[in-house]
């Protein structure tokens, strides 16, 4: 079942969005060569929990850390620990920040240095892809278009998005339905209704979409090592578009890409 969000719990959820981009920001100024990954690790929960939240990933499912750090063939759920960042990689930062009962969720690929011409095009496409993802949150839309969207233009670009990996909807719970994959034909699943709250995460691949988990159970790589990037927002849907919830707007201004 898919649930509903009133305006307060949009609230509450939009000043935690508010807590993930300021850490966000805060990571972005400190990932740089010759920095471990712990370090960025420590550096999250000390500013989350000052702003009075929970570093909602510590603990969640048996992971051992506060944020989830993926290095270059790395797409989601590594773990942060004695690795140095390097020039030249691609550093996706996933944060997830609870407080006042509910979850934000949002992903950041910040690239250190001069990183290649792929790396930077990968970066550019796949934000790119979320935003013309996010331009089908919006009422009276079928869910399956957001997927169709970024897809298609991940695709048409030369790079893959990974299938075994979804979006999800967000609240209450960190993981609440509908599931949202990066992919698939338009004009199918739910009807987008006001009120619903949608973790949008495109995961795109230079290479094929194939993906495997190493030995540590959690850091999920790309099978042909190519490199990965990862954004991601937390949105609420409205009539008039999505309002995204993790861009640090403290205007709470709906934003339509259209």
């Amino acid at each position: 079942m898919i649930n509903l969000k009133t305006e307060r719990e949009i609230e509450i959820i939009r000043a935690n969005g508010r807590i993930l981009a300021k850490t966000l920001e805060l990571l972005g100024e400190k990932i740089k060569p010759g920095v471990k990954t712990k370090e960025l690790d420590r550096l999250a929960e000390g500013f989350i929990r000052r702003e009075g939240a929970y570093p909602a990933f510590k603990g969640y499912r048996g992971y051992p850390a506060s944020i989830c750090i993926s290095i270059d063939n790395e797409v989601v759920h590594g773990i942060p620990g004695e690795r140095m960042i390097e020039e030249g990689q691609l550093v996706s930062v996933d944060i997830g920040v609870f407080k006042d009962n509910y979850y934000a969720d949002g992903a950041f690929t910040f690239a250190v240095g001069r990183v290649s011409n792929q790396a930077q095009r990968l970066i550019q496409i796949t934000q790119e892809a979320l935003k013309r993802g996010l331009e089908f949150v919006r009422e009276g839309e079928f869910l399956s278009d957001i997927s169709y969207a970024i897809q298609s233009f991940v695709e048409k670009n030369g790079f893959s998005v990974v299938r075994d990996l979804v979006g999800h909807g967000i609240g209450i719970n960190m993981h609440e339905e509908p599931q949202i994959p990066n992919f698939g034909p338009s004009g199918q699943g739910p009807i987008l209704k006001k009120g619903m709250v949608l973790a949008i995460e495109p995961m795109v691949n230079a290479g094929s979409f194939e993906i495997e988990t190493k030995e540590d159970n959690w850091t999920i790589v790309t099978k042909d090592d190519s490199l990965s990037a990862h954004f991601e927002h937390t949105v609420a849907v409205t009539e008039n578009g999505a309002m995204i919830l993790t861009d640090g707007d403290p205007s709470g201004k709906v934003k339509s890409f259209r």
